[in-house]
């Protein structure tokens, strides 16, 4: 499947129609037919057609409303679908999965700032050479993402409110309540305040469209079908997790695999957007996308985790290890380095994917 069909096309491709039913189609049949053997291969495809779908219409709908408002459409309805997979996960399981929203938010911080932020430099600095974008806007959406991570994801080691990586319930409310907070500056910085940060250099189009826009009836039909695309990879991909848990424990993984496996998997229609538009030289919409995605994987999942287990009395886990934090602290260290003149080439696109290479293996292997 491709998603270069323009997003300002006057008809939408039938094939992002028919990927998200069809995997609507196999999500009821998985009620009579089990999820196993043969059939597995059916729910990876589905899985793959809708996440195709999924970018191609995030991607009319952005046209249609303009940058940078445009870049917060997959990311945070990507985010809130994440959210609901994590939750349902951690309430079903009950104890031994007290710590998966650690690990898949901090995945998804590693998948996004080295992953797919290393991905777009390589392969846009390899056809384009030098790409330009605003470092004004870049390095704020990067102070915003160090200030939730290392408050969510290494404070609770060094308090001795409660025992282990965890907050105690005034600690755990406060972090939920200043994540949501300052995500919602940042989103009211990018979308209204400081607007022009998140545009493209020398950008003179106050409307963010660079053709014209997708009608309102083409607009609404990405809506729907995003809506339907989005929930549909959270389904196959809940309806997958006992698969790939089964795969984890056979290879003796370790158990924040699975945090890892989840946040790709949620992360893929972000992470192909941000690629394709670094490939034709959108860097600006790439950063938007990738960066937008981190500050929303915390901004919004640690606030609905933080309520859900405050309300239910639940136990969950948000310090990360030593090695973790290391990387975190690399990575956020090596961001600010790139991100500070606004200009790359693939050589930051290789230091960022070489942590990323370190992240996967450290992660397996320790």
């Amino acid at each position: 499947m491709s998603t270069s069909t323009s997003p300002s096309s006057h008809a939408l491709p039938r094939w992002t129609l028919w990927a998200p039913l069809a995997a609507w189609l196999i999500l009821a049949l998985s009620r009579i037919i089990p999820a196993e053997g043969f059939a597995i291969a059916f729910v990876a495809a589905a899985l793959a057609g809708s996440v195709f779908a999924a970018v191609h219409h995030a991607e009319v709908i952005a046209h249609r409303v303009g940058e940078p408002l445009g870049t917060l459409v997959l990311a945070v309805a990507v985010t809130i679908i994440e959210v609901a997979l994590i939750v349902s996960v951690m309430l079903s399981a009950g104890p031994e999965k007290a710590g998966l929203a650690r690990d898949t938010v901090f995945a998804a911080v590693m998948i996004v700032c080295n992953g797919i932020v290393g991905l777009c430099l390589l392969v846009g600095g390899w056809k384009h050479g030098e790409q330009d974008f605003q470092g004004r806007g870049a390095s704020k959406a990067l102070a915003v993402l160090a200030a939730l991570s290392v408050l969510s994801l290494v404070m609770p080691n060094y308090l001795s409110a409660m025992p282990g990586p965890q907050l105690s319930t005034s600690q755990l409310a406060f972090a939920g309540v200043s994540s949501l907070v300052l995500y919602g500056v940042f989103v009211f910085v990018q979308t209204v305040r400081h607007r022009n940060y998140f545009l493209s250099p020398g950008s003179t189009d106050e409307t963010g469209h660079a053709a014209p826009p997708p009608s309102g009836r083409v607009t609404v039909t990405s809506v729907i079908f995003l809506l339907a695309s989005l929930v549909a990879v959270v389904l196959l991909a809940k309806l997958l997790s006992p698969a790939v848990e089964r795969g984890v424990h056979n290879v003796g993984a370790p158990p924040a695999t699975v945090g890892i496996v989840i946040a790709a998997l949620v992360l893929l229609p972000e992470g192909l957007a941000a690629v394709s538009a670094a490939r034709a030289n959108r860097l600006q919409t790439s950063m938007n996308l990738a960066l937008g995605s981190a500050l929303a994987s915390i901004g919004l999942t640690i606030p609905t985790v933080a309520a859900v287990f405050i309300w239910t009395g639940g136990r969950i886990d948000l310090g990360i290890g030593g090695m973790e934090t290391v990387l975190l602290a690399l990575t956020l260290f090596i961001s600010s380095l790139t991100l500070s003149t606004g200009r790359t080439t693939v050589l930051q696109g290789a230091v960022h994917l070489s942590l990323f290479a370190a992240y996967l293996f450290l992660s397996v292997t320790h």
